[in-house]
């Protein structure tokens, strides 16, 4: 039986496409894909890291649209890439001591061991927020066809570009390291993740306006931010942190 190659469309007879490679069967994201990924990504890496990251930087949200629905023999698998720039991230933060925190005179919150302990869980913190982020987004979107688990994976890779971004800048973070100014810097870090969280999302649903998509991007980012306190606020209260 002749075969419609999903990533490249060439037709071809078998398990393999004969013209790239990608199985013939290509499984439905959802919490098995998401395990194999856990279990195999993270351990064979391939060139396809500077394929997605040129996929997430020129047309994100369709191309990661193509990733769910198959297209994925060049990408470089999504859990992967968010743990490969978070890493490389915190060990740049930890090695130059990045203090983003220089005027704060909090005593209830030692800010400098919050610093620390960030910069040295900087991999987990960032998978942990995609959740977080994912509770939004299928709240808002839920009605566009996808489950919660393709969700999480599109919000892996909006992670990895503003990791991306971060990256890139970071020499401006160095050298406004310890300074009243790289507050700001962060603030226009967070707005430029936000420019690319809203852009992705106006190509991934494609299927409603762009103004729609652009103020349910909005209403995601609100849902966003209120879970993402109450979540801090419980970890502060177990850690006696809280203040009061």
């Amino acid at each position: 039986m002749e075969i419609i190659c999903k990533n490249c469309h060439h037709v071809f007879k078998g398990h393999y496409c004969s013209n790239c490679g990608q199985p013939s069967a290509t499984h439905k994201i959802n919490i098995h894909f998401l395990w194999h990924d856990i279990q195999h990504g993270l351990l064979h890496f391939d060139k396809g890291i500077t394929y997605s990251l040129k996929q997430l930087f020129t047309r994100p949200g369709h191309s990661v649209r193509e990733f769910i629905e198959g297209k994925r023999v060049r990408h470089f698998k999504p859990l992967s890439l968010v743990v490969v720039l978070a890493t490389l991230y915190g060990v740049l933060y930890h090695y130059f001591d990045i203090n983003t925190f220089p005027d704060s005179v909090d005593k209830t919150l030692d800010y400098h061991e919050f610093n620390e302990w960030v910069a040295t869980h900087f991999s987990w913190v960032t998978i942990a927020t995609i959740p977080i982020y994912t509770i939004g987004t299928y709240i808002v979107f839920r009605k566009q066809g996808y489950n919660f688990v393709e969700f999480f994976v599109l919000n892996t890779f909006k992670a990895s570009q503003r990791l991306f971004v971060q990256i890139l800048t970071f020499p401006i973070l160095l050298y406004l390291n310890g300074t009243s100014e790289i507050q700001k810097f962060s603030s226009a870090t967070y707005f430029i993740g936000l420019i690319l969280i809203f852009w992705t999302n106006i190509q991934f649903f494609n299927k409603i306006s762009k103004i729609k998509a652009f103020f349910l991007s909005i209403l995601s980012h609100i849902i966003f931010l209120i879970c993402f306190f109450i979540v801090a606020a419980i970890v502060l209260a177990i850690m006696g942190k809280l203040p009061v």
